[in-house]
């Protein structure tokens, strides 16, 4: 049984293909310029917040905790493709592929587990601080 080194595909409905979608944005783009409204009122530059006038600066700083959890969320949701595409593989993988999944999600839990003693994972209040000052307004009550 003879097996083909190269194989021959033609190319041409793709480039066909971009072609079209380059035209196609380019003819939206076009008809957009042509077409729109051409206005300079008071209030064109300004972003629209839903009715209400901007007051003060939008540069604000943000405590690093918020991008600490920005990146453990991009982290632990790129494992969650890497466990889809197991999944999406499962029979031909076998045993060895169930063996490395587990091993996989075994490192996530510990992960996990350390970040959350290590404290990464609180990013409000105490929840001890929380329980004191609900009893505390609890007994003031009564």
């Amino acid at each position: 049984m003879d097996t083909p080194t190269e194989y021959s595909v033609p190319l041409w409905p793709l480039f066909l293909y971009g072609i079209i979608v380059l035209s196609l944005v380019g003819a939206m783009l076009g008809l957009s310029y042509v077409l729109g409204q051409r206005h300079n009122d008071r209030a064109t530059g300004d972003p629209y917040e839903g009715g209400i006038l901007s007051t003060g600066s939008a540069r604000i700083r943000f405590s690093s905790q918020f991008y600490l959890v920005a990146m453990l969320f991009v982290i632990f949701d790129v494992e969650t493709v890497f466990i889809f595409a197991w999944a999406i593989a499962f029979r031909e993988l076998g045993w060895y592929g169930y063996a490395g999944v587990t091993v996989f999600l075994i490192l996530l839990v510990v992960v996990l587990i350390y970040e959350w003693r290590a404290g990464a994972l609180d990013f409000g209040p105490d929840g001890k601080k929380i329980l004191k000052a609900y009893k505390r307004i609890t007994k003031q009550t009564t």
